[in-house]
């Protein structure tokens, strides 16, 4: 099926720019008028990868993040959130709940609470080279 709409955005890997990344796929849904909850677990989700790749991806350095969207006409959402950062080496077990790269400060969560909320999350990871995740979401309504 092709898509009917998308946009890329890249910001550097800065976590004020968490809440722009949800804003600006806020602004790009709105055309579908989704559901409120439907919004809020997109942004709940899109929340999580972006901060992923800034404090797990990029840790202590300063990178760029990019958010790629798109919409289909049955109302599935899809975003992927690309880092160049040190990439995940064991995907599998990152996706683990209580997981954590970040010590005693980060609870192990992420991925947990984005499969929470999206109807399908994808994670490709290579180390040294940065990671992909992408979220798909279909709405509760359609164009």
């Amino acid at each position: 099926m092709k898509y009917i709409n998308k946009a890329d955005i890249s910001f550097l890997s800065s976590s004020v720019n968490e809440s722009f990344a949800r804003g600006a796929v806020t602004a790009f849904l709105m055309p579908m008028d989704p559901l409120i909850s439907d919004l809020t677990d997109i942004k709940t989700a899109l929340s999580e990868a972006v901060t992923n790749a800034i404090i797990h991806g990029y840790r202590d350095t300063v990178g760029s993040v990019w958010v790629s969207m798109k919409y289909y006409e049955d109302g599935t959402v899809v975003l992927r959130v690309k880092d160049k950062g040190c990439g995940i080496e064991d995907v599998k077990t990152a996706m683990e709940p209580l997981f954590t790269t970040g010590g005693g400060e980060q609870a192990g969560i992420g991925f947990s609470v984005m499969e929470s909320f999206c109807d399908k999350v994808k994670v490709n990871s290579k180390p040294g080279k940065g990671t992909v995740v992408t979220l798909t979401k279909k709405l509760g309504r359609k164009l």
